[in-house]
């Protein structure tokens, strides 16, 4: 059995009388893609905002490498990266300029090779010396994806990220995702309101609903779970519920 890149064991945060995340534990393993699923509010953004360090448990462990995040943030934090649709980079830097930053922050090496290689696999020639403010919705959410993968991680955390991608760049994105994790055996964690794609994606799933987990497994068997007939009617039948 692989030994989990990225451990969580019962961890909550608590704002006043309100529990964001309320005792839930997980796992990903080396070149795993786990899905994050759950609607509006069910503490998906605050678990992921505690695995990158942003916001503090109130109580729980996260380990990834085998190190304690709460110990070893630094040492960690080199070896993750993370993409948001609803996080911008710098608006006043070109989109070259942002991913030259981001080499530079990380400490790489061959910054400019790194560069051009996930400009032209992201299909970015057209706008990388674009200021980012003049950046489209998609451009600006290429650009995020690009920052993640620039510092080639070990573990990734993904937010929506093929939201406002037209179908076909949001294809491309899928498969070369795919292909970084057969070639580095990146594990990743993938949140996303679109069904087909966390179906397509993932290898396992955990559905989160008002902080908690409420099913795990593969999409089949969480719809099986359910009794519905796909994974999108177990989200809105679970999404219904007060």
């Amino acid at each position: 059995m692989p030994t989990s890149v990225l451990c969580v064991q019962h961890l909550v945060k608590r704002f006043g009388g309100f529990f964001a995340v309320n005792d839930i534990s997980f796992d990903i393993k080396p070149g795993e893609i786990l899905g994050l699923l759950g609607p509006n509010g069910a503490g998906k953004t605050t678990t992921i905002q505690m695995l990158l360090g942003v916001v503090t448990p109130t109580a729980g462990s996260i380990q990834m490498f085998g190190l304690d995040l709460a110990t070893d943030r630094e040492v960690i934090l080199q070896q993750v990266n993370f993409s948001s649709t609803y996080v911008s980079l710098p608006q006043a830097l070109t989109v070259e300029e942002n991913l030259w930053v981001i080499g530079r922050l990380y400490g790489l090496s061959h910054i400019q090779e790194r560069i051009d290689d996930i400009v032209k696999r992201l299909e970015m020639e057209g706008f990388r010396h674009t200021v980012t403010r003049k950046l489209s919705s998609g451009q600006s959410t290429r650009l995020g994806l690009a920052k993640a993968f620039l510092t080639q991680p070990k573990i990734l955390f993904l937010d929506e990220p093929t939201a406002s991608l037209d179908p076909d760049i949001a294809k491309k994105i899928r498969s070369f995702l795919k292909e970084e994790r057969r070639a580095s055996g990146l594990s990743v964690l993938y949140s996303s309101h679109n069904m087909h794609e966390m179906e397509e994606m993932s290898d396992r799933i955990i559905f989160l609903q008002r902080g908690k987990i409420v099913a795990e497994g593969t999409a089949q068997e969480i719809v099986a779970q359910f009794g519905q007939a796909d994974l999108e009617e177990v989200f809105v039948k679970l999404a219904r519920e007060k």
